[in-house]
């Protein structure tokens, strides 16, 4: 007679017992699927012809998500769970704690079977990733982190990478024009997205140079608009919105020409659709320095509504000369975060309240008084990731808590802050997350959060690391 296991989590209620291949098995009839929760006739246990071992793995999982590796690989236990109902639970238990900037470390690396060097990240918010790499290749890693499709586009070299639900990957390449829809778990070719004018020759072959989507999770609806960045030969260039259900262009934003830095293709966008604007900027770096813009486009109409340059400009910063190196936008808290490349200072601009010059400035540690030159930018969870030359560091806001002890408590990503709440300096802590042994890998190349999880590149080092907070984090030792 088989030993009886207990319930794999759920709400009280009706005890079901499951006889699998022989091996009895007692859970909650809540916490399992339709076929499986409905009363049997018979006082005998529900039989079910499938391995027991892996709903033992399962079961096991769920109750102690950081006790012990698993049994088997993730891929099958999470395909098996789909057929007790379980895959949820097993999913979050398998998943990393809540990221927290101050407590994470690197916690494994990814590196594709061939040409592991990437190209483009593209995380979901699931914690899943898709990786572009070596000669247009796209490789798909689950919510547990398992390989579980490998296969190869028409293009030489993927630039840019988003992914769209449920199986869908939006990608571009600055060597080929287009903007092109795969199917990432059957490697199939769905569509592709060109930029052109018949009135106007100069619009052709036009290459994609960033690309914004929103998955359901983040978006205001299911049918948050795809934005990419055509750039053509003659440096004529725009935002195309694309509807993500019949990928069809529906609008350009902020068309321009000419080389002129003030002009050039933007190099990130984000989209706000909360405000209802488009985030874009573009920066540059050479023998003379960095030198870029920012522009905030309302979406409806297609109008700036703010921008700035830097050096000079409208809008201008205060730190004359000490332009910034990279910029992202913070779509919960609503600011915008950029790295001054001279000082490497941190500076936030509240969206509700931009003006000439709306920065507050933040300076580094120790540390980080190397500079900016060559740092990266990614806002993530209501944190602020910023690559140095000697590390890797984050920002977090802090909140006062109300209570006596009058301590500041690291502001988590679900928290809103008060509309009438300004930005100051002094909310903000810093910190350097990564040992001197992980600097000297090499500089960070690429830098994407996805759900609980930073995916992180470095310059010629194969494969993509993969930082996450942990399961430790907070823990008082008794030795």
């Amino acid at each position: 007679m088989g030993t009886v296991d207990g319930g794999g989590g759920g709400k009280s209620g009706t005890v079901k017992q499951l006889n699998v291949g022989g091996k009895l098995f007692s859970l909650e009839a809540s916490s399992l699927s339709l076929s499986l929760s409905l009363d049997s006739p018979s006082p005998t246990p529900t039989f079910v012809d499938r391995d027991p071992a892996l709903l033992s793995a399962i079961l096991a999982a769920i109750r102690a998500p950081s006790s012990a590796a698993l049994a088997f690989p993730a891929r099958v236990l999470l395909n098996e769970a789909h057929f007790y109902g379980l895959h949820a639970q097993l999913l979050a238990a398998l998943s990393p704690p809540p990221l927290r900037g101050f407590s994470v470390s690197l916690a494994s690396t990814l590196s594709p079977a061939s040409e592991p060097y990437p190209t483009a990240l593209a995380p979901h918010h699931d914690g899943s990733l898709c990786l572009s790499h070596g000669i247009g290749q796209v490789t798909y890693y689950s919510p547990a982190l398992d390989h579980l499709a490998t296969f190869r586009t028409h293009l030489h070299r993927i630039t840019s990478l988003r992914q769209l639900p449920p199986s869908l990957v939006v990608l571009g390449s600055a060597s080929a024009p287009g903007l092109h829809v795969y199917d990432f778990l059957e490697g199939r070719h769905v569509a592709s997205v060109q930029w052109w004018d018949p009135t106007d020759t100069r619009v052709s072959k036009a290459k994609v140079i960033a690309i914004a989507a929103l998955p359901p999770a983040d978006a205001a609806d299911n049918n948050s608009p795809i934005l990419a960045t055509f750039e053509s030969p003659h440096r004529e260039n725009c935002i195309v919105v694309v509807d993500p259900v019949t990928l069809k262009p529906t609008q350009e934003i902020g068309r321009q020409s000419g080389s002129a830095a003030k002009s050039s293709t933007p190099g990130r966008v984000v989209h706000l659709p909360a405000l209802g604007l488009v985030f874009a900027s573009f920066v540059s770096s050479g023998a003379f320095g960095y030198s870029g813009y920012m522009r905030l486009w309302d979406i409806r109409s297609g109008n700036v509504v703010w921008e700035t340059s830097e050096p000079g400009g409208a809008g201008r910063s205060s730190r004359f000369g000490d332009p910034f190196a990279d910029a992202d936008v913070d779509v919960k808290q609503q600011a915008i975060y950029k790295v001054c490349s001279k000082s490497g200072d941190v500076a936030v601009a509240d969206l509700r309240s931009l003006g000439n010059d709306p920065w507050v400035y933040m300076s580094s540690g120790p540390r980080g008084s190397g500079g900016g030159y060559g740092s990266l930018l990614h806002c993530h969870q209501s944190q602020v990731f910023v690559s140095r030359k000697d590390g890797l560091e984050v920002w977090s806001r802090l909140e006062e808590q109300r209570h006596n002890t009058g301590d500041l408590a690291e502001q988590s990503g679900t928290n809103e802050r008060p509309k009438s709440e300004g930005f100051d300096e002094r909310s903000y802590r810093s910190c350097f997350v990564d040992t001197e042994e992980d600097a000297k890998r090499g500089m960070i190349q690429m830098m994407e959060g996805g759900g609980d999880r930073l995916f992180v590149s470095r310059v010629e080092i194969q494969g993509v690391e993969v930082w996450e907070t942990s399961h430790l984090a907070g823990a008082i030792s008794l030795s």
